[in-house]
C-alpha cells in the first residue's frame, strides 16, 4: 500500500496514527524524504504501507513506490484540495494502473471543504463513488482518529475485490526500496517482499549485486529468521549496494551469477574532471535514493547555471572528497550524510566549504547562493589574489593581488570566490601599496590587503566587493 499526495497534506501524520507512532515530528523539515515502509495488522490481516515524499524534488521516489505497491491511498487535504503533487500522483497511479482509494485528511480543520475536493478531483479525472465513478473515498482526521478504522476496512475490501494473493512456498522475490553503507554492518538494504518467504541464510541477488543474508530484520528493526509476502525488511549481506528499484530473488539454491558492481564505501560513486568557469560540486548522500534525488535536482540546475558535478557517492563525506575539491576547486554538498572527522579537519584547513543539510531544498538554496553570476551582480571591486604573506590568524590575514575591476577601499566587506563559488567572507582593515598605507587601490594597480576572513585566502582566489547601491 503506497501513500501518495502533495507535500504537507498529512501522509505521514495519517500513518503515525495508524501505527501509533510519531514519525512526522522526527522528519527533518517536517517532510518525509525517503521511501519508508511499515506493517500493521487490522481485522487479523496484515497491511504494509509505503510512505513516499510529497516534495516536488522526489518524483522518482513516488513513481517507484506506486510501481512496487499493489494498491495506493491518494491523500488530499480537505482544506486545500488538489495541488501540483496531487495531480502528479494521480498521473503516476493511472500510468502504473495501480488501484487506489482517496483519503481526505484534515477533516477536523475549520476550512475543510469536502464538496470542493470532490469536484476538483472530478475535474482532474478522478471519478469517486456517487459522482459517476467507482473510486472509493473516506474522510479522516489524523488528530482525532475519526474515519481511520473505516479507511482500513475500505483498504481490505478493495484488496479482496482486486483478488490480491501470493504463494508463500515460492522463491522469495520483491524490490529494493533503499540501500546504504553502514560503517558497523556494511551494506544495509531495505526491501519489500512481494512473493515467497525470505529467510536468514538464503542467497539473495539483484542484477547488480549478490550475497547471503547474514542479518534479517523486520520494519521495527527486530531480528527475525523468516518474513512473508508484503513484509518490509532490512537485509545485511549484499556484497555491494544494489540499485534502488531493482527486483531481487532469494532462496537456498538460486542462481547468483549476476553482474556485480565494484564495491567500496561508495559503490554508487562516480567521478569526473572539473570544468573551468563552472561551480564544481561533489555530492554525498546517506543512501542511494537520496543521492538519486539530489543528483537529479543539481543536474536540472546545471541546465541554467554553470554547475558541474564532479563526484557523487553514498556514505559519509571523506577526506577523498575533500582532496578532490581541493585539487580542482568547488564545494561539497552533503544530503543527510555525516562528515568524517579527518575530512572536516582537512576541509577547514584547506578552506573547502561543506554544505550539509537533511532538507533538500535548503541544499538547493545553498547551491544557488554559491553560484556567482557576474552578469547579474554589480561589482564595486574585484581583486585577484597573487600572493599570501601571513595567515597565522584568520582574523589577521595579509595577502596581495591585482585590482581587476573597480576600486577597493578600507572598510569594504568582501566575499572570497574560489572556482566560481562563495567560500567565505571578510572585511578590509588596511590597504597598502608597497610599504605605504592607503585608503584605496584602484583598477589595474597592485596592493596588499590586511584584514579578517572566515576562510584561509589562497592564491588564485577572487576578493569580490558587491555594489550595494
Amino acid at each position: 500500500m503506497v501513500v501518495m499526495g502533495h507535500v504537507d497534506h498529512g501522509k505521514t501524520s495519517l500513518l503515525d496514527f495508524i501505527r501509533k507512532s510519531n514519525v512526522a515530528s522526527r522528519e527533518a523539515g517536517g517532510i518525509t524524504q525517503a521511501v519508508s515502509a511499515y506493517e500493521i495488522t487490522h481485522s487479523g490481516k496484515r497491511i504494509t504501507f509505503i510512505d513516499t515524499p510529497g516534495h516536488e524534488a522526489f518524483t522518482k521516489m513516488r513513481s517507484r513506490g506506486a510501481n512496487i505497491a499493489d494498491m495506493a491511498i491518494l491523500v488530499v487535504a480537505a482544506e486545500e484540495s488538489i495541488k501540483p503533487q496531487t495531480q502528479e500522483s494521480i498521473k503516476i497511479l493511472e500510468e502504473s494502473k495501480t488501484p487506489y482509494v482517496v483519503a481526505f485528511t484534515k477533516c477536523d480543520k475549520p476550512a475543510a471543504n469536502l464538496e470542493k475536493c470532490k469536484a476538483d478531483l472530478t475535474s482532474a479525472g478522478v471519478y469517486l463513488e456517487g459522482m459517476g465513478g467507482q473510486i472509493s473515498f473516506q474522510a479522516v482526521s489524523s488528530k482525532t482518529g475519526e474515519g481511520i478504522p473505516e479507511l482500513l476496512d475500505l483498504l481490505l475490501l478493495t484488496a479482496e475485490v482486486e483478488g490480491l494473493s501470493y504463494d508463500p512456498l515460492a522463491l522469495a522475490s520483491g524490490f529494493v526500496l533503499e540501500s546504504k553503507q553502514s560503517t558497523q554492518r556494511g551494506v544495509e538494504v531495505v526491501v519489500i517482499l512481494k512473493n515467497g518467504s525470505l529467510r536468514q541464510g538464503d542467497f539473495i541477488a539483484t542484477h547488480s549485486s549478490k550475497g547471503k543474508i547474514k542479518i534479517l530484520e523486520d520494519f521495527q528493526g527486530k531480528a527475525t529468521k523468516e518474513l512473508y509476502p508484503s513484509s518490509p525488511a532490512v537485509v545485511v549481506g549484499f556484497e555491494a549496494m544494489p540499485y534502488v528499484g531493482e527486483e531481487f530473488s532469494s532462496g537456498k539454491e538460486i542462481d547468483i551469477s549476476v553482474i556485480t558492481s565494484e564495491a567500496n564505501s561508495k559503490s554508487m560513486a562516480s567521478q569526473q574532471k572539473g570544468e573551468e568557469g563552472a561551480l564544481n560540486i561533489a555530492l554525498c548522500a546517506s543512501d542511494a535514493g537520496s543521492l538519486e534525488v539530489l543528483s537529479s535536482i543539481v543536474r536540472g540546475m546545471s541546465e541554467e547555471r554553470p554547475i558541474k558535478i564532479v563526484s557523487e557517492g553514498v556514505g559519509e563525506v571523506s577526506d577523498k572528497d575533500v582532496k578532490l575539491i581541493k585539487n580542482i576547486g568547488g564545494i561539497i554538498i552533503a544530503f543527510k550524510s555525516k562528515v568524517a572527522k579527518p575530512a572536516a579537519a582537512l576541509a577547514q584547513l584547506a578552506g573547502i566549504p561543506i554544505i550539509s543539510s537533511e532538507i533538500v531544498y535548503e541544499l538547493v538554496k545553498a547551491i544557488e547562493d554559491a553560484v556567482i553570476n557576474k552578469d547579474k551582480v554589480k561589482i564595486a571591486a574585484e581583486m585577484e589574489v597573487l600572493a599570501v604573506f601571513n595567515q597565522e590568524r584568520m582574523d589577521k590575514q595579509l595577502f596581495g593581488g591585482k585590482i581587476t575591476k573597480g576600486t577597493l577601499k578600507n572598510g569594504h566587506r568582501f566575499e572570497v570566490i574560489r572556482a566560481g563559488a562563495v567560500v567565505g567572507s571578510g572585511r578590509v582593515a588596511n590597504l597598502r601599496i608597497g610599504k605605504k598605507e592607503v585608503e584605496e587601490v584602484g583598477e589595474g594597480s597592485e596592493g596588499g590587503l590586511y584584514g579578517g576572513a572566515s576562510v584561509a585566502v589562497a592564491v588564485g582566489d577572487l576578493i569580490l566587493v558587491k555594489d550595494t547601491k
